[in-house]
């Protein structure tokens, strides 16, 4: 069974039908998740927080992802697998290629993913010219929690509302594959969306995008702690993990999820 590629992906957005794309860190929940029909699986830095118990994703190595990465690869035959680029293995464009193809070629990914506007242009541009598929990454940057002052809503103002959408339309132009916008108001990633040609997957970003994400651990209610405003707890609904990530499946699809209480 070949994997969905990423031309399957530009066919899906093109005929609008929602992308759905879930976290995962381990073969077994691979495999969960592929059986439930997700598209994409995202090996997100966020197992720095929900695996390690850190307290930001900004510890994580790129070993932890390379490892990470490779056991999702190996627990499913069909879904993408995009993995997070770790804090500060993209200082510049040698080091961005030098861990990309460690991602890639160990860990088995098939995309890579940067967080940042502006900044991360060239080393967007460097990474696709040697044909590595590039997922960017706008809004909440939880690698910049720190410099953000937390996890707060991006966007709101006006100017912040331009300034993202010009890095949006950057990034597509350097290269970028795909867009991740995590907690933006919904008005500005469907603007966002509809201004792009490549897919728009969000995160707390409203139903108006081309896919969502979650982290899999809060949409099952088990990350310790409020979960996020954006998230919700499938498997309350359902009593059973598999039934709730089908559940989640079902929704994005459906274009049911994420309702009014989930977005800003």
């Amino acid at each position: 069974m070949s994997r969905l590629s990423l031309t399957t992906l530009r066919k899906m957005t093109a005929a609008q039908e929602k992308i759905a794309v879930l976290t995962a860190y381990d073969a077994s929940f691979s495999h969960a998740l592929e059986e439930a029909g997700i598209d994409v699986i995202l090996v997100g830095d966020s197992l720095g927080m929900v695996v390690q118990g850190q307290e930001s994703t900004v510890p994580v190595t790129v070993d932890d992802m390379v490892y990470h990465t490779a056991n999702v690869v190996r627990g499913s035959e069909k879904a993408f697998v995009v993995a997070d680029m770790p804090f500060m293995s993209y200082a510049n464009a040698e080091q961005a290629i030098r861990n990309a193809a460690r991602l890639m070629a160990e860990g088995g990914a098939q995309m890579i993913k940067l967080e940042g506007g502006a900044v991360i242009a060239d080393t967007v541009a460097q990474l696709s010219a040697r044909g590595i598929p590039v997922c960017a990454h706008l809004g909440l940057l939880p690698q910049s929690v720190h410099r953000l002052g937390g996890y707060i809503v991006q966007g709101r103002e006006a100017q912040a509302a331009e300034e993202l959408m010009a890095d949006a339309i950057n990034l597509q132009q350097a290269g970028a594959d795909m867009l991740v916008l995590e907690c933006v108001p919904a008005e500005l990633a469907a603007r966002v969306t509809k201004e792009l040609t490549i897919p728009v997957i969000g995160i707390g970003a409203g139903k108006e995008c081309d896919g969502q994400v979650l982290v899999l651990y809060d949409m099952l209610g088990l990350t310790p702690g409020r979960r996020p405003r954006f998230s919700h707890d499938f498997l309350a609904d359902t009593g059973a993990i598999q039934a709730a990530i089908t559940k989640y499946v079902q929704d994005v699809k459906a274009g049911t999820f994420p309702g009014p209480e989930q977005q800003f």
